[in-house]
């Protein structure tokens, strides 16, 4: 993002995840693994699979706070380059008729954000549309956002994965000024002080995540998602590709789907 002298962040920046909403019987990402696989000592997606250049469209999130399905999209357009060999044609009209739906179809005019967790599960039951087809995902498995070896196991295992920020008013600074998202102090450092929001992790380094949000990729530090982040999950998009030499539990995660 290119910077500019007095730029208006509040009406670029839209944020929109609703409060964090705890479930116990969420799947544990850590149960779900048979064995830790090592991971690489940093990832990122796009950069591991060049030929496809994936887009990070703005999907309308710079006008409304439809940051959860916006990040639903960016990780949708990942999973179809495994799953079509192709980068599919999903539309920010895509994305903000499925958060009007999932808002409870009052529009523009209640443009509240969504809560990811029920999002989450929508998207597992029943789907959405994007680029004409329907697309579901398998499962979602929460992930311990504090145990930086198992979210880069989520992000490298299973395409990347979704995160729920409760974000400082110094993230917006620092976003404008394109830094690194870092932990600061005074009044500004505050959790949730700027607001909610959903991000798609699309790889990490030494230094911590990196998401894609707002039209770019944005860094931040470990330290950063251990203070800011509440909620972490890492999303199964197709149970078949992981059936041989899976590092995955899939029966585990069949009985537990089961008993849903």
């Amino acid at each position: 993002m290119a910077k500019a002298k007095g730029i208006q962040v509040h009406s670029f920046f839209k944020l929109g995840k609703a409060a964090t909403k705890k479930d116990a019987r969420n799947f544990k990402f850590a149960a779900l693994l048979k064995t830790l696989p090592p991971a690489p000592a940093s990832w990122d997606y796009d950069l591991a699979h060049p030929k496809f250049q994936v887009p990070m469209p703005m999907l309308g999130n710079d006008q409304f706070g439809d940051c959860v399905i916006a990040g639903r999209g960016h990780q949708t357009l990942r999973f179809e380059t495994v799953e079509q060999n192709t980068v599919i044609g999903l539309t920010a009209n895509d994305v903000l008729r499925e958060y009007w739906k999932e808002e409870g179809g009052k529009g523009p005019a209640f443009d509240k954000g969504l809560v990811v967790l029920d999002s989450l599960n929508l998207w597992r039951k029943q789907g959405w549309r994007a680029a004409g087809r329907k697309y579901n995902i398998y499962a979602f498995a929460q992930v311990n956002q504090k145990n930086h070896t198992e979210v880069e196991a989520a992000i490298f295992l299973l395409t990347g994965a979704g995160a729920g920020l409760s974000l400082p008013k110094s993230a917006q600074a620092q976003i404008t000024a394109g830094q690194v998202w870092d932990v600061t102090s005074g009044p500004d450092s505050k959790p949730g002080s700027w607001g909610g929001h959903y991000v798609f992790l699309v790889g990490y380094t030494a230094q911590g995540p990196v998401c894609v949000t707002w039209g770019q990729k944005q860094a931040m530090t470990w330290a950063f998602l251990d203070k800011y982040c509440d909620e972490l999950y890492g999303i199964v998009d197709n149970r078949d590709k992981f059936l041989k030499k899976s590092p995955l539990d899939l029966q585990l995660l069949d009985s537990y789907l089961h008993q849903l």
